[in-house]
């Protein structure tokens, strides 16, 4: 139950599109614990794979847009461009997994409806609702940063991995692993003006990043390690001391769905929306090119 002002109102009823290993361990849980969020069906390419999330499984997405008020995506990035418009075009808010979209061009679709429609959206970048996430970018405006570094090392397109999935496979840790890491640098040295990729996404990519007002910071991306192997890490550097993200998150979940009821009902927006995804997709488009010319 949401609380304003003193009224209490009701939980948003959400819509999962999606029914793979990311939607059976986060989305469905996140969505039908409450008490801001209940998960009011499924729609999946696969009905088995939707039954096991414990809500009605439509037939037609079109029956889940009619079940609900907001519809929260889990499949890959090309579906959810096709779907997340029709969503938008039906009044739905949307609830969006990164990358916004497969391509530049998909994920301007996305936000070009979302804007025309004036439906909520929002991503879900699961970094940046860990209350440490927070804590670090307080800190980061406090000393004046000029520099920073962030890796996210994994082995998740390795062997018989639950995430190696096939887009995942043929684009990389850039365009799984490097909206968070994209979006976070933006968020702690200021918006992002220039991009120099260098490696290969589907081993090694690195960035150097060019931030407005002149700080510069390094992404290192990799989803095909092995080994004993270090957990994400982000530092930034400043004229005043230096901010270093900590592990952890485990709080991040509960705080989407209820940010995201929130938007839904009170309106006025969320600073993750489709907008922003728009605007990592675009640095992430840049990378993509570079790394893909010879």
């Amino acid at each position: 139950m949401i609380v304003r002002k003193g009224i209490a109102m009701e939980p948003v009823a959400v819509g999962l599109v999606g029914a793979g290993p990311w939607a059976e361990m986060a989305h469905a849980p996140m969505l039908a614990a409450g008490p801001h969020t209940r998960l009011a069906g499924v729609w999946a390419r696969r009905p088995e794979a939707a039954a096991r999330l414990g809500a009605p499984v439509f037939e037609r997405v079109e029956e889940l847009f009619d079940a609900c008020e907001a519809v929260a995506f889990c499949v890959p990035p090309a579906v959810q461009a096709e779907l997340a418009v029709r969503a938008a075009r039906a009044g739905k808010a949307l609830l969006l997994e990164k990358p916004l979209g497969d391509s530049l061009e998909s994920a301007r679709r996305v936000a070009d409806a979302v804007a025309e429609s004036g439906v909520p959206s929002q991503m879900v970048l699961t970094l940046r609702y860990a209350a440490g996430t927070r804590t670090f970018l307080d800190r980061c405006r406090e000393i004046e940063p000029f520099g920073g570094h962030a890796a996210n090392i994994s082995g998740s397109l390795v062997g018989d991995h639950p995430f190696a999935t096939p887009w995942r496979l043929e684009r990389g840790a850039l365009l799984d692993a490097g909206p968070h890491m994209v979006d976070l640098m933006d968020a702690a040295l200021g918006r992002i003006t220039g991009v120099r990729a260098h490696g290969d996404p589907l081993r090694w990519a690195g960035l150097l990043l060019e931030h407005e007002g002149g700080a510069v910071s390094e992404v290192s991306l990799s989803q095909a390690a092995v080994g004993d192997l270090p957990p994400a890490s982000v530092a930034v550097y400043g004229g005043k001391g230096v901010a270093v993200l900590g592990s952890g998150g485990g709080d991040a979940l509960p705080r989407v769905a209820e940010e995201f009821a929130r938007t839904v009902r009170q309106g006025g927006g969320h600073p993750l929306d489709a907008a922003r995804g728009l605007r990592v997709q675009e640095v992430l488009e840049e990378a993509e090119s570079q790394l893909r010319t010879p």
